[in-house]
């Protein structure tokens, strides 16, 4: 019983992803993603930058830059199989589950 309590501790730590991101369509540049909760909330670094996303289990996707209001945005694929959601664009070796 312990060893099922720590392994799903275990799971639920934070990890980090080294990706490239691509901002507003502009130049590939090296970032990571920080899952704190698969699916739920992730993050972006991209330099000093940082774009937090929460996802509400029911097909809404909120994305926060530092302190501006939180915005709803849609993920999508593009033709350089990037996931990007709504001019913050993402590829690489994406922990999608």
């Amino acid at each position: 019983m312990a060893l099922a309590a720590q392994a799903s501790a275990q799971a639920r730590q934070p990890f980090s992803v080294p990706l490239e991101c691509q901002l507003e369509s502009g130049g590939w540049h090296p970032c990571t993603m920080t899952v704190e909760r698969i699916g739920e909330h992730w993050w972006l670094q991209v330099g000093q930058r940082r774009f937090d996303f929460r996802h509400d289990g029911q097909g809404r996707i909120e994305l926060q830059e530092a302190s501006g209001p939180p915005r709803e945005v849609s993920p999508s694929w593009s033709s350089q199989q990037a996931l990007c959601w709504d001019g913050v664009c993402t590829k690489g070796n994406l922990p999608l589950d």
